[in-house]
């Protein structure tokens, strides 16, 4: 396999997670019949341009279907920080009635729903059917397409270019990683603004977030990797933040190569050298991860069995990616884990890919009372402890399996 920015050959694993379907493909009780498609999950290291990526085994189509079943709005914490980005660059980038802001991967207008409620016109870019009518639902106009060079011209052509370009945790998340960041130099105006959020590997590494791992994150990415693909496309980083979403996050903004004008902050050249002094553009620094990975599953697969010998009750909360990547790895069935909880309508009644549990509503878990609550999504569980702490009224507990199992 040939990296995926820069052609280089692959030669260095960063982690293997043996095979799992695709966890957003959850399951009707009809297609519990028939067999599913498993794809190898392995992730592999470039050490030419230090891009972490996974090997290629299936599709954009077939990840991302008419059926996605991901709603960003499912998350309060989510729409908060949301509301506090268009604030700050309406702000920063003094956007108004004149302005045209885009967002691609809009899912169910989580985000722009915060953009047109104060007057700025604007659009999303969805190619997923289910969130893409979410988000019309909205009132918001959708361009149901995949992005890249081709549809960013396209749009700036037909006089839809932006003055702001958001992209939250959809850059991990395209197989031809160099067509969609060119699609950004294509759509923005002369002196536009893009900002890309993703989980930034530098924590993925350092705090064991193993489970970010599935087949619809084809890249793991650092500043570094981030600014040499960019440089690569025709677009220029000018600034980068630390945000705290999903374990940690990276917000980068980059301006045109060839018409920016933005002064580069101080702040990028000491996060370029922060990931170097930590070791991330040396091999060595990616071969702690599997050791770890591997600690976590026997940790929580010995607590899960401990837990079913002493006849006490267990239930899941969230069935998001992360929690399949993680009940797949680790074995974990319906006899340890008997059900999920999910706010989302579209996922309940359904089953987990691959461990095939069930989703329920959230009543199911009042009526059961759980002893032992295992809450899949980690970076959230402030607010999934705070939304059911009514467990504790019988005895009941909160575990966390990743970095490490707590229990509390």
């Amino acid at each position: 396999m040939k990296c995926r920015h820069c052609g280089a050959p692959l030669r260095h694993p960063f982690l293997d997670l043996g095979a799992s379907p695709p966890s957003n493909a959850y399951l009707t009780a009809a297609q519990l019949q028939a067999p599913e498609t498993w794809f190898p999950l392995r992730v592999m290291v470039c050490d030419n341009c230090w891009l972490v990526q996974t090997e290629d085994y299936a599709g954009r189509e077939a990840l991302f279907t008419e059926e996605y079943a991901y709603f960003s709005s499912t998350s309060t914490s989510w729409l908060k920080h949301s509301e506090r980005y268009v604030a700050a660059m309406r702000e920063r980038l003094a956007l108004g009635p004149q302005s045209c802001v885009v967002e691609i991967a809009a899912n169910d207008g989580y985000l722009l729903q915060y953009v047109k409620a104060a007057g700025i016109p604007c659009y999303g870019i969805e190619p997923t059917r289910s969130t893409a009518d979410a988000a019309r639902a909205k009132g918001i106009d959708i361009v149901e397409e995949f992005f890249g060079v081709a549809l960013g011209e396209r749009l700036a052509k037909e006089g839809r270019a932006a003055d702001l370009t958001a992209a939250n945790n959809v850059l991990a998340h395209v197989p031809d990683i160099n067509d969609f960041a060119g699609g950004f130099a294509k759509l923005l105006k002369p002196s536009g603004v893009s900002t890309f959020e993703f989980p930034h590997l530098l924590n993925m590494v350092a705090l064991n977030q193993f489970d970010t791992a599935y087949h619809e994150h084809y890249s793991y990415l650092s500043l570094t990797a981030v600014a040499r693909i960019f440089a690569a496309n025709g677009l220029a980083v000018f600034d980068v933040e630390e945000i705290p979403t999903h374990g940690g996050s990276l917000r980068v903004f980059a301006q045109r190569s060839d018409t920016g004008t933005r002064p580069v902050s101080p702040a990028v050249g000491a996060m370029l050298a922060r990931e170097e002094a930590a070791g991330m553009k040396r091999a060595e620094y990616y071969a702690t991860v599997q050791k770890q990975a591997e600690a976590v599953k026997d940790g929580i697969v010995a607590f899960l069995i401990d837990a079913k010998r002493k006849g006490l009750r267990v239930g899941a909360y969230g069935a998001a990616a992360k929690g399949n990547t993680l009940m797949n790895f680790a074995g974990i069935r319906p006899d340890l884990v008997p059900y999920v909880v999910d706010r989302a309508a579209a996922k309940q009644g359904k089953f987990m890919p691959g461990s095939r549990i069930p989703i329920v509503d959230e009543a199911h878990l009042w009526n059961d009372r759980p002893d032992l609550v295992l809450i899949l999504p980690w970076n959230i569980r402030q607010e999934v402890m705070e939304q059911l702490a009514g467990i504790r009224e019988w005895g009941g507990r909160f575990v966390v399996a990743v970095p490490e199992l707590d229990v509390t």
